[in-house]
């Protein structure tokens, strides 16, 4: 009798998992089954009536893919520094996504993702909506399936190669912008790269400005409110550039002036705070990261906004492009959104995102490398940032690629300072090889107190003194053993860069087939 209870246990826990996977699947289909029941009312007319219903129906599947997998870019950080707890993430995303959406996603859309293709090309009406739920269809799925293996990508590569692929099914080779796609693909390196180098990069600057100094909260005192400050800058211009592009152009240099007031403003704010705060904090590495939890937590919203605002496009655009050539009877490379078609954008992300938005997050915020709220910080910092560079250099970027390559930037920055703290205690014990215990663990723990700049003083006396080190054996193994020191998982790295290798002609292979497929269905 007692060995059942075990398998008893096993089935009652399968049952509340599979009872969860019900909920969420229940919801999900529930929304695509309101959003098919409202467009139906909407009134369209014609043959291709049910094909703006079923576009409709596609289109809240992919704002449902976009929040499951895409915002946890922006909050994954300060979920896994535990600035914000997941429910809290949650709530903050879904009200900013969706105000994002609403207030800045604009009153029309581009329909041609990037200019990918060329609609002039494209024969008529018919296989231009035909195109569009093709393209919405197979970036919807391939997001679906990232999401179901942990793979956080970039929805606007998935929808682009979606418009690539069902574009050259509609209209042969010709109809693809070659230089544009070349562009997108360069991005794939161009992004993680220069996230992760700019997030390594303040990451470092405030290891040696904070938390290597001798007096922790002295130093940040002096240094956290410029950092915020220069946050508060780049958000601001961020968000005047990229988040209210639809509804408000303005050009860098009058985005970046009022950037700088805003970062003045809080400069004056931030130096009280800290002021205030640093009393009542312990002088160690734990008080600094109090003093980010703030910015961390607006650095969520914030991003979240923007994100809203543009990337709700990537559902509704093709939707709106639909709608536009049904009622036309041509193609549209932009169109007006209807309201109905951007509440199906903004409602989709959001319930994307309570519902299968936790597994991502927890991919990106503790899953690749451990982050506390300096790192998560430096992360949203960089996000931003980078944004800003390209789109001067006129370089295409993802958000995507550009949050996951900081996180993996800070994490590869504290191994390479691991093992070369680590070979510096290794060098100090093999100088030491003949001396006493004590006098050992005594230089070691004045070294530790000592600033960077004193470490490398003491080093260098050391050397003079001692001359070269005497290595034993056991000493040799050491040193090769501290090159395996991994603070990034190495199986994630392989499995989400091959996603976003994929992700481009995946989605234009799966586009390409579903466009046959539609046609086939649909012609006489």
């Amino acid at each position: 009798m007692t060995d059942d209870v075990p398998n008893v246990r096993k089935i009652e826990e399968a049952l509340l998992v599979n009872r969860g996977e019900l909920f969420r699947f229940g919801t999900a289909l529930l929304f695509i089954i309101v959003i098919m029941l409202y467009s139906l009312s909407q009134g369209f007319a014609g043959a291709h009536a049910p094909l703006v219903t079923a576009a409709a129906m596609i289109g809240g599947y992919m704002a449902l893919n976009i929040g499951a997998n895409d915002v946890a870019n922006n909050v994954g950080p300060a979920v896994g520094s535990r600035a914000l707890t997941l429910a809290g993430a949650i709530v903050i995303a879904a009200i900013f996504e969706a105000s994002g959406a609403l207030i800045a996603g604009g009153d029309v859309v581009g329909t041609i993702k990037n200019g990918i293709i060329d609609p002039a090309l494209i024969k008529d009406g018919p296989t231009f909506v035909w195109l569009m739920i093709a393209a919405l269809l197979a970036a919807a799925l391939w997001l679906n399936l990232a999401t179901a293996i942990g793979a956080p990508v970039s929805t606007t590569h998935a929808i682009v190669g979606g418009v690539l692929g069902a574009g050259i099914a509609a209209g042969g080779w010709g109809i693809a912008d070659w230089s544009e796609v070349g562009r997108i693909a360069a991005s794939w390196v161009l992004s993680p790269v220069l996230g992760g180098i700019i997030a390594a990069a303040f990451l470092y600057l405030i290891k040696r400005r904070i938390t290597y100094q001798a007096d922790i909260l002295a130093a940040a005192r002096r240094t956290v409110p410029w950092l915020v400050a220069v946050m508060a800058w780049s958000f601001t211009t961020y968000l005047l550039m990229k988040g209210l592009s639809h509804v408000w152009k303005i050009g860098f240099p009058a985005a970046a002036a009022a950037g700088l007031v805003v970062a003045l403003l809080v400069l004056v704010a931030v130096r009280r705070h800290v002021a205030r705060a640093a009393p009542r904090l312990p002088n160690s590495k734990g008080g600094v990261n109090e003093l980010f939890t703030v910015p961390l937590v607006f650095a969520a919203a914030l991003l979240s906004f923007a994100h809203g605002g543009n990337d709700v496009a990537n559902a509704v655009g093709p939707l709106a492009g639909i709608s536009e050539a049904v009622s036309s009877g041509g193609t549209a490379t932009s169109a007006p959104i209807p309201l109905w078609v951007m509440l199906v954008g903004a409602g989709g992300i959001v319930l994307g995102l309570a519902l299968y938005g936790p597994k991502l997050i927890r991919t990106v915020g503790s899953e690749i490398t451990e982050l506390d709220r300096t790192r998560a910080f430096c992360i949203a910092l960089s996000a931003a940032l980078t944004v800003i560079l390209a789109s001067q250099l006129g370089l295409p970027v993802s958000s995507t690629h550009i949050a996951v390559g900081g996180v993996f930037g800070v994490g590869f920055l504290r191994e390479y300072l691991k093992v070369s703290y680590a070979r510096m205690i290794e060098e100090i014990r093999s100088h030491h090889h003949d001396a006493e215990e004590p006098a050992v663990e005594d230089f070691l723990a004045r070294f530790e107190a000592a600033t960077v700049e004193q470490r490398s003083l003491m080093l260098r006396e050391l050397k003079r003194q001692k001359g070269p080190p005497h290595l034993y054996k056991k000493e040799r193994k050491g040193l090769r053993s501290l090159n395996r020191i991994e603070l990034v998982k190495r199986s994630l790295l392989l499995r989400i860069a091959a996603a976003w290798v994929i992700t481009l002609p995946a989605t234009a292979v799966a586009g390409a087939i579903f466009f046959f497929t539609i046609r086939g269905a649909m012609l006489p």
